[in-house]
């Protein structure tokens, strides 16, 4: 399967060079380094000094964006299905400093709170089989687009403009099923349901969706237009129904759901709802709006909903076992570069273990593999031959040094700044 997959995305390096490397370095974010970087990365397969796994991210000639191409067509041919759902969903990363592109205070849910952090948004391809991010796009704030030679030092292209986090799922959503990719639905959290652009362009293509929205949220009706939650507190007790998200780690999700028919604009085609769930144990209501081009039933809306939840699963796994979030890099090239390649290690796993899932029996007494069973088994039979002391000696002194002039240039810059 991995030689498929390498062999699958092979031609989109132009030298025989950077092939071999980028294989290699995507073994490497499969092996099970305490932290993944290019030092750790280049000292894992061997090399003198990480100077070649830095060029690969940063100079080398390829394109990440027909990679990740290849890692959606891959990832849906194994995975596809009919009824599949495209999350749309955001993560963070917290980092420090003002220099990495497209950092800035700002919430992410990675922290909980407002913080200096990274924050990008992913699709992910959701089926009954796996999960895995099929695209991506770097959130670059207003503080940013507004500073040019700020973007022109992180090589982010002159071209480019703010973008809301709704309009880039849009975009991706919108590239997706433009390349053929079979979804019937998408869901995302209360950012995407609160955008009217997003909502209008998937009913337009005829798109099922389950998008959260705040419960202040404004809902028409053919009574008239109340807030969210104030239809829910109206519903009477025959309207809701104990009915199971998913599974979880803990055993399936049960919840209390309801649904309430709200109109459309005038014109429009198709069904649209309010779902509303109760959590069963502390009564917290969520809400989400819904929409199809023909009815459907409850159960049906609230197995979508639950689908939202593997966008989190999918950036859990990506970072555990693939380093999606241990890069270290400042500009615009190198990013999108380094999470296409963690992207591709991600969807390696998924891939495996849903085709394991389908084609083999597990024995009795035995959980099905699972995509971190099956990076540690893959790490152990593919893992490079240990290392000789010489070479770990070599590199630390290559550390040693490296960290010496590094200190010395920050005490030069700092004395001439005081100066």
């Amino acid at each position: 399967m991995f030689d498929n997959l390498t062999a699958k995305v092979a031609g989109r390096f132009a030298r025989v060079e950077p092939r071999r490397r980028a294989r290699a370095f995507v073994l490497s974010l499969l092996a099970e380094l305490p932290r993944k970087n290019c030092w750790t990365i280049a000292e894992h397969v061997g090399d003198a000094s990480p100077a070649g796994m830095q060029h690969l991210p940063s100079r080398a000639s390829w394109d990440a964006d027909q990679v990740r191409d290849d890692i959606r067509d891959f990832v849906v041919e194994h995975l596809g299905d009919e009824d599949a759902v495209l999350v749309v969903d955001e993560t963070g990363d917290l980092k420090k400093g003002t220099a990495t592109v497209g950092v800035q205070r700002q919430c992410t849910g990675t922290a909980g709170r407002i913080e200096n952090a990274q924050v990008a948004v992913y699709l992910v391809y959701s089926s009954p089989t796996g999960h895995a991010a099929i695209d991506r796009r770097l959130y670059v704030p207003r503080s940013w687009t507004q500073d040019r030679d700020r973007c022109r030092a992180a090589g982010i292209p002159e071209d480019l403009r703010f973008a809301t986090r709704p309009s880039m799922a849009t975009e991706m959503i919108a590239q997706a099923l433009d390349a053929g990719v079979s979804a019937a639905w998408v869901t995302g959290d209360e950012v995407y349901g609160g955008d009217p652009h997003l909502s209008a362009e998937l009913e337009r293509r005829q798109i099922g969706f389950v998008l959260t929205v705040s419960r202040k949220r404004p809902i028409p009706t053919r009574a008239g237009v109340f807030a969210a939650d104030m239809l829910a507190r109206c519903l009477p007790k025959k309207a809701w129904q104990r009915l199971s998200a998913g599974g979880g780690a803990k055993g399936r999700r049960f919840y209390d759901w309801a649904q309430v028919e709200i109109d459309g604009p005038p014109g429009g085609t198709g069904h649209r709802s309010l779902l509303v769930r109760c959590n069963r144990r502390t009564g917290e209501l969520a809400f989400s709006r819904c929409y199809s081009a023909r009815p459907v039933p409850l159960t049906t809306l609230v197995t979508v909903a639950g689908r939202r939840w593997t966008g989190e699963e999918t950036f859990q796994a990506a970072k555990g076992l693939a380093g999606l979030d241990e890069h270290q890099v400042r500009r615009w090239t190198s990013w999108h570069r380094w999470t296409t390649l963690a992207m591709l290690a991600h969807a390696f796993l998924v891939v495996t273990a849903a085709v394991e899932r389908t084609t083999t029996t597990t024995p009795p007494g035995l959980a099905p593999l699972t995509c971190a069973e099956i990076q540690r088994l893959f790490a152990a039979f593919v893992a490079p031959s240990a290392r000789g002391l010489a070479h770990r000696l070599s590199w630390s002194l290559w550390r040693r040094r490296h960290q010496a002039r590094a200190r010395t240039s920050h005490y030069h810059r700092q004395t001439a700044q005081q100066s």
